[in-house]
């Protein structure tokens, strides 16, 4: 079983949502789209689901073209980060709902509906009604009734978006282990880096309607084909730099120095962009080879075990990530630490030429 996209694109009007995407989805593994609003992942989840066809391009499941085949007649189901239960059904008939449609049995309806609540640990709220139930349990009841139906493709559109933190983390914990335990193919959307990281799997970025990379999520953060995708998976936002490598000598605005350290002096001359993360930025010189930096502080944002200290570096704001409390007045001038050892260095036309030594060999 495959869920197979091969070159699909839709137009609306004049403009393109989705260009020239191809995407294999195999059972087993969590498949995350990423991407910010207005990226293309609900449109590209639409197409897959059957609700809207595409302008070019063809849909296959399990080796056969799907493409014209409408929502009613595909094996799909999808959950939105809207809770949309039933409010005067109870949890039990709220999962049930489409098996009644199917006009499957009462018996079956009893062991399908008491097996999934069981997975999503509802067993003792299928009396209730959803106003009686906290965010959290209303969304497992709207995963419910989608697991049910026993579809082949499961499609989440950001569904843990309208849920505080603590029941979002509760349920990121446990999506996982639901997805394991069942045979159908799942795509969960989120425009959030750090939820696509804890959930693993295998992620596509996305921008403007244009898929730039798709592999083990993994891979993806670690080994970004281009600056892009660098910049879509990651939270804190990624820290560049332009800079002009000439002569000998790596420059930001003629004037900003970079030593030419590991792999920088093999690059021929051109323009770059230098790429790094905020945990890559350090308080303390750690190693002889850091480079050292004067950086005036814009704000210090403290979370308890850790700060973020967002920096004016010659004109470029850079975000530091350090553990622990550490408290910096605005405007004070601070010396920051750099290791060019992970660096990211991207050329003119934003792909990878450069990776850092402590993922190359990942």
């Amino acid at each position: 079983m495959q869920l197979e996209l091969r070159n699909v694109s839709k137009k609306v009007g004049k403009s393109f949502h989705i260009s020239n995407v191809s995407l294999l989805f195999e059972p087993g593994a969590l498949n995350i789209l990423l991407g910010p609003t207005l990226s293309g992942k609900t449109t590209l989840m639409r197409l897959m689901a059957g609700l809207d066809q595409p302008t070019a391009g063809t849909v296959h499941f399990s080796g056969k073209d799907v493409t014209g085949v409408k929502v009613q007649k595909r094996n799909a189901a999808m959950v939105y980060q809207q809770f949309i239960n039933y409010p005067n059904l109870t949890v039990f008939e709220n999962i049930a709902s489409p098996l009644r449609i199917a006009k499957i049995g009462k018996t079956e309806i009893k062991e399908r509906v008491d097996k999934v609540a069981s997975l999503l640990k509802l067993e003792n709220m299928l009396g209730r009604n959803p106003n009686e139930l906290s965010g959290g349990q209303q969304q497992r009841t709207a995963i419910a009734r989608a697991l049910v139906k026993g579809a082949d493709l499961v499609l989440l559109d950001e569904p843990l978006a309208n849920l505080d933190y603590k029941l979002r983390e509760e349920l990121r914990e446990e999506l996982p282990r639901i997805f394991a335990e069942t045979g159908a193919i799942f795509v969960y959307a989120t425009t959030e880096p750090s939820e696509a990281l804890l959930l693993g799997g295998r992620t596509a970025t996305l921008h403007e309607g244009q898929v730039t990379q798709f592999g083990s999520t993994i891979d993806v953060f670690t080994k970004p084909n281009n600056l892009i995708t660098a910049r879509t998976l990651s939270d804190p936002p990624l820290n560049t730099l332009p800079v002009v490598k000439l002569n000998g000598r790596m420059l930001y605005k003629s004037h900003v120095e970079i030593p030419l350290i590991g792999k920088l002096p093999q690059l021929p001359d051109d323009n770059y962009t230098i790429a790094f993360r905020p945990h890559n930025l350090y308080l303390n010189r750690r190693k002889n080879t850091d480079i050292r930096v004067k950086a005036k502080v814009a704000i210090t944002e403290i979370t308890g075990s850790e700060s973020y200290i967002h920096t004016d570096v010659a004109g470029v704001r850079w975000v530091l990530l350090a553990s622990g409390v550490h408290k910096f007045g605005i405007n004070e001038t601070i010396d920051i630490f750099l290791d060019p050892d992970t660096f990211y260095v991207f050329d003119r036309n934003e792909s990878l030429v450069v990776m850092p030594e402590t993922v190359a060999g990942v």
